[in-house]
């Protein structure tokens, strides 16, 4: 049977084939829809939303231990997140076979930065596997199970935007049940103390050499002979550009496996060819092994070194030309991210742009973070998930001291909280700072396209779930009961109140704005919690005085043309403008 599928279903299903029974994550574009679709085989193995990705490739490694295949799945930042347990892991070896999915995103299409996750193979030590289109994921996660029991070896699969999300005809097998293995104490094996390590450095080092003794002989890894004027080393989705760039004429080496590089293939390969290519996206990671070989190649001296390849980047990088394509020049009106209409987060955001000559926002990763877009211009850092708090923390220090009346202020989602939030708010509490923190509770991880979450009441599987209590673990980890506040962030009133109390205060202070992501299938708790009955806004053309105050609050529904006008097809009734304004202008009206 054949289906079409994207790379990050095709990736779920090879784990379902595969005989994978323990699969954890941190929803992360580009990879969430892996685990999503994990979920949708919950009858055959466990899958479940870790709070970070640490957390994630922890409980994988611990499934390993007792003898499962396991697979942790992330975006290439998480893997940064990841990285302690996956440099020791590296050593130990597994037990049942482990992968852990990293999904680049060059082009930065949804990322904060563009980094090549193939360095962490090399770097870790452990073997790389890079498919290039679905039905390679879906295959090279099976392979990859039984490659990282063969070789004792945790195994990096990585992925890019481009393969995650594009779709391809993939042939479904059955699943190959694999029974746990037998655990066994193994104090050598998996206690990683220095006097353990030492030994178990020396044995990576051993199954280094015979991973790369297969990555030489690996079908994988195949050449594609055709004239002998140019080879191309290519691997991933840049090997589909590449192929359609240099044709039939050209020779390729295409690396399904990446670390060990097959180097003694490499070199056979590039004796038959008078000219070497690498096609790669971002570093130049194929580029630098051959050269560090003595092997001679063209590579980055042409094609970029940042940014997403796609075949016209490619072609114009070597031949200066363009595809012989039909021109079409298309004017489209740039529409940069904002917060939707009815977006609890817009009230926050104006509240804190009126005080913006007296505070500094730290912001985070997620929806919130367009805060930081025009008209609002209410966020000023952002860097990694869970900083906010902690840069808020550094900020504040240096500030305090050098006498500058400055506060800063300190913005993170409740799923960022779970993430590694609340460390960060742990060492404000514990170093007595005196940042705000605000909390953007909007009940579900909303950015990566709404999961589940540790504060929403359910996981991954649909089960009802404990509901973590942010105001609990916010008094746990030492912020006084009094100086937290729980409000609604679409009342402007209520939320300038809680922010101005704050400010008030020389201890650390929390808000919570706790209310739904507008977009959320709204559950029977959020029904019962929230006032969620559908409204509308409208103008009253009369009463406008054309002061465009509400067009500050950044609604993508009003537009101003000689008067304010509220687009009914996009309103929520939020009521953010009607507050707002001042005159009376704009009222709330039967849906």
């Amino acid at each position: 049977m054949k289906k079409i599928l994207t790379g990050n279903e095709a990736v779920a299903r090879g784990a379902y084939e595969g005989g994978l029974k323990f699969a954890s994550a941190y929803p992360g574009t580009p990879s969430t829809e892996i685990l999503e679709n994990v979920a949708n085989y919950k009858q055959d193995l466990y899958c479940e939303w870790a709070p970070n990705e640490k957390v994630a490739l922890e409980a994988a490694i611990g499934a390993s231990i007792a003898g499962a295949r396991s697979m942790a799945c992330m975006k290439h930042v998480g893997v940064n997140v990841a990285a302690d347990p996956l440099f020791t892991f590296a050593y130990t070896g597994v037990t049942g076979g482990c992968i852990l999915v990293s999904a680049d995103d060059p082009g930065m299409h949804s990322s904060q930065n563009e980094q090549d996750n193939r360095n962490y193979a090399s770097a870790a030590r452990v073997l790389m596997l890079e498919p290039s289109d679905s039905q390679e994921s879906k295959d090279f996660v099976k392979l990859g199970l039984s490659l990282s029991e063969k070789f004792d070896t945790p195994v990096l699969l990585r992925t890019t935007t481009r393969v995650c999300h594009s779709k391809g005809l993939v042939e479904l097998e059955d699943r190959v049940e694999k029974d746990l293995i037998p655990y066994q104490h193994n104090i050598r094996k998996y206690v990683a103390t220095p006097g353990n390590g030492k030994v178990l450095r020396v044995q990576l080092e051993e199954r280094l050499k015979a991973m790369e003794d297969y990555s030489n002989s690996a079908e994988i890894n195949c050449e594609e002979l055709g004239g002998d004027e140019i080879g191309v080393i290519s691997s991933g989705v840049s090997y589909v550009y590449a192929k359609e760039v240099f044709g039939e004429k050209a020779s390729y080496l295409k690396l399904g496996m990446t670390f060990p590089m097959p180097m003694e293939k490499i070199k056979e390969f590039a004796k038959k060819v008078k000219k070497l290519y690498v096609v790669e996206e971002m570093d130049p990671y194929i580029e630098n092994h051959l050269k560090i070989a003595g092997i001679p190649c063209i590579g980055k001296e042409f094609i970029p070194a940042y940014g997403e390849l796609n075949p016209d980047i490619v072609r114009h990088s070597f031949f200066g030309t363009g595809a012989d394509n039909v021109s079409v020049e298309l004017k489209a009106t740039v529409r940069p991210p904002v917060l939707c209409a009815g977006c609890p987060h817009r009230g926050l955001f104006y509240v804190l742009s009126k005080k913006l000559k007296k505070i500094i926002v730290t912001g985070d990763i997620g929806c919130y973070t367009l805060g930081s877009a025009p008209p609002l211009s209410a966020m000023h850092t952002c860097f990694c998930m869970g900083g906010s708090i902690s840069a808020g923390h550094g900020a504040a220090k240096v500030l305090n001291r050098a006498g500058s009346a400055l506060r800063i202020v300190s913005v993170i989602g409740d799923s960022t909280f779970f993430h590694t939030g609340i460390n960060s708010l742990m060492d404000v509490a514990y170093n007595k700072g005196n940042n705000i923190t605000i909390i953007a509770d909007n009940r579900i991880t909303a950015m990566t396209g709404h999961q589940e979450n540790p504060g929403t009441g359910y996981t991954l599987m649909g089960e009802p779930a404990v509901e973590a209590d942010i105001p609990a673990i916010c008094r746990a980890v030492g912020i006084k009961a009094e100086n937290i506040a729980v409000v609604n962030p679409l009342d402007l009133a209520e939320m300038e109140e809680a922010v101005d109390a704050a400010l008030a205060k020389t201890e650390p202070a929390v808000i919570i704005t706790k209310w739904p992501c507008i977009l959320k299938k709204f559950s029977d708790q959020d029904r019962r919690d929230f006032d969620l009955a559908p409204k509308k806004c409208s103008v009253d053309a009369e009463k406008c005085t054309k002061c465009k105050m509400c067009m500050k609050t950044g609604c993508p529904a009003l537009t101003f043309a000689g008067t304010a006008l509220i687009n009914a097809d996009s309103c929520t009734g939020c009521g953010v403008c009607r507050q707002v304004c001042k005159f009376g202008a704009i009222e709330e009206v039967e849906k």
